[in-house]
């Protein structure tokens, strides 16, 4: 499986740097990149580890989950200037990305919590081909979970299951089984055997109706939501136990800048 740094750097630089060639930069230099923005930092130890592995030394970098503010320093780098110029946009892109979206996550976790201390904000498998590894670790630096990280991970039937094969009865399996009703006559008859209820479409106030019956069919069920918007969290915080969401990987990146100097 090929290092997904070593793929981001093949596509951007896939026979040589033109520029640096033309200009005969030799010798060596530090890359420091900073932050127009304020934000929560994520996936800078990965950058490093990869920068360390193309033999650059890295002096500095944010720890995951550390809150930084404007024209704070996320990296930097020191070593083969030719090597720098190379690694600049991918790796300004990268922690772009990474950094937003752990913001993104916090702010939402932050909003449902300020409602509901217990509740889990957990972001779908609807990442971006070659990066769902980041983004899943991005989602943590920002205080949130994962719903479900592929199809091998775990159990989730959905209405479009429930076209193929139809009703069945108890399940059993290793992993939690989540269940999407289409109905709610299937809401309370798959209530009892599911371990987690993914209630779409609902409104706050029904579901604030709804779960305390679904709690007595069933104890340990767990009651979650998705297809929300940002501003109706707090509204579906009280009645649910997890906040199912996509919108942390789309999240407007970071404004930052890299600045390249001579040793």
């Amino acid at each position: 499986m090929i290092e997904p740094f070593e793929h981001y750097l093949l596509e951007d630089c896939p026979y040589g740097d033109e520029t640096t060639e033309l200009l005969q930069i030799e010798g060596e230099g530090t890359l420091k990149i900073m932050s127009r923005d304020t934000g929560i930092a994520a996936c800078a130890d990965d950058l490093a580890e990869f920068y360390e592995k193309k033999g650059l030394e890295v002096t500095f970098f944010l720890e995951n989950g550390e809150r930084f503010k404007e024209n704070a320093v996320l990296f930097e780098a020191e070593g083969d200037l030719k090597l720098l110029f190379k690694l600049w946009r991918i790796s300004q892109t990268f922690l772009s990305m990474t950094c937003a979206i752990a913001t993104k996550t916090k702010d939402i976790a932050d909003a449902a919590k300020a409602v509901n201390p217990d509740i889990k904000i957990a972001t779908s498998r609807k990442t971006h081909p070659g990066f769902r590894k980041y983004e899943l670790k991005a989602v943590r630096a920002g205080d949130g979970d994962h719903h479900r990280n592929s199809l091998s991970d775990s159990v989730l039937i959905t209405q479009n299951h429930f076209n193929v094969v139809g009703s069945f009865g108890k399940l059993s399996s290793m992993r939690k089984i989540e269940i999407e009703p289409r109905t709610k006559e299937e809401v309370f008859q798959y209530a009892p055997i599911a371990d987690v209820l993914l209630l779409d479409h609902y409104t706050p106030e029904e579901l604030t109706e709804v779960a305390p019956e679904l709690r007595k069919l069933n104890p340990k069920l767990e009651i979650a939501v998705g297809g929300i918007e940002f501003k109706d969290i707090p509204k579906y915080a009280a009645a649910v136990d997890i906040v199912v969401t996509t919108a942390p990987y789309y999240a407007k990146p970071f404004d930052l800048t890299t600045k390249i100097d001579r040793l």
